[in-house]
């Protein structure tokens, strides 16, 4: 009767390392360090699934994500949820310190820089004026662009069928070309000469007629 209780005893010991895992799983401390590399590391969120295929066997990601969550609780640094992931994150609350403002050098293109000269030298102008000017129909885009830097704006509509909305330079304009006022602006030539417009004349064609476009230009910037 002892022989056989000794077995049996000894079958189960053999059938429980038989199950038992090869490797025994890391103490939970360094599951937890485990997982805060894999999420310190890795730019977007981890699963619980991705965490426990990445560690060893045996590995309990969900609970060692409880531990690290709240170690972390209050730090700067903070272990969030999103969506079926997980993530470290700044806090909320200092957010404000990774804020840096940047200075984007942008360059504008021919049609924007046309289109900025003509209602600089032709303000206050309406779009179908731009375009007959330019011989070449405005996208709104260009508009919106130069709209966007603050370098236009919409002045007063026109008093004509339509009532169609007229455009103008901005002080910051002025400001970043660093013109006193749009009498300051160079010449046409020159402008023509650095290759900012293209050859075909902006005024009229005939002396006397650009001669009069030049007074009625002056007179414009004056008022």
């Amino acid at each position: 009767m002892i022989d056989q209780d000794q077995e049996r005893d000894q079958d189960q010991d053999e059938a429980a390392e038989n199950q038992a895992p090869l490797f025994e799983a890391p103490p939970m401390g360094e599951q937890e360090r485990m997982v805060e590399a894999i999420l310190f590391a890795t730019a977007e969120p981890v699963t619980v699934a991705d965490l426990n295929a990445r560690m060893p066997h045996g590995c309990d990601a969900a609970a060692a994500l409880a531990h690290l969550r709240r170690r972390y609780d209050g730090r700067g640094v903070n272990v969030v949820r999103i969506g079926e992931a997980w993530a470290m994150r700044t806090a909320p609350d200092l957010g404000f310190l990774m804020q840096k403002e940047t200075v984007e050098l942008r360059k504008l293109s021919r049609a924007a820089v046309e289109t900025l000269a003509i209602i600089a030298y032709h303000q206050p102008v309406t779009r179908a004026e731009i375009e007959e000017i330019r011989g070449v129909a405005v996208s709104r885009g260009t508009l919106d662009q130069l709209i966007e830097l603050d370098w236009i704006r919409f002045g007063r509509r026109r008093m004509t069928p339509g009532r169609p909305v007229t455009f103008v330079v901005t002080a910051r304009f002025l400001d970043h070309f660093g013109l006193e006022s749009a009498r300051d602006l160079p010449g046409l030539k020159e402008l023509r000469a650095a290759g900012l417009l293209e050859s075909r004349p902006l005024a009229p064609e005939s002396e006397e007629e650009r001669s009069a476009a030049d007074e009625d230009q002056g007179e414009m910037f004056e008022e």
